[in-house]
């Protein structure tokens, strides 16, 4: 089994999109970053199931979609996962200096 690190970047970027759709439902924001965490579970068992980000040319940077939101990983070594950064997908990934 994979273990999945957060940095404190992707943990920082949760929080961000907590608060902002909470300005219009604490409920929906709930939802939405159970669903970043339930995705990156998923990783620990398939750490490859995410596709390679297309805006680089590193087959070890990949990304989990899920709604308008790209969860961006780093696969280290072979017992090892870490969680860059959570990005809006309608903002460039230039815009993001962790990438």
């Amino acid at each position: 089994m994979v273990k999945v690190i957060w940095t404190d970047q992707s943990i920082d970027d949760i929080n961000n999109i907590a608060e902002f759709i909470a300005k219009d439902s604490f409920k929906y924001a709930q939802i939405q970053v159970n669903t970043f965490f339930d995705l990156a579970l998923l990783l620990e068992k398939s750490p490859k199931m995410g596709r390679r980000v297309p805006e680089t040319n590193d087959d070890s940077i990949r990304e989990l979609i899920t709604g308008s939101y790209r969860i961006i990983y780093k696969i280290r070594t072979e017992k090892e996962i870490l969680i860059i950064t959570v990005h809006h997908s309608s903002r460039l990934m230039t815009n993001n200096p962790n990438i």
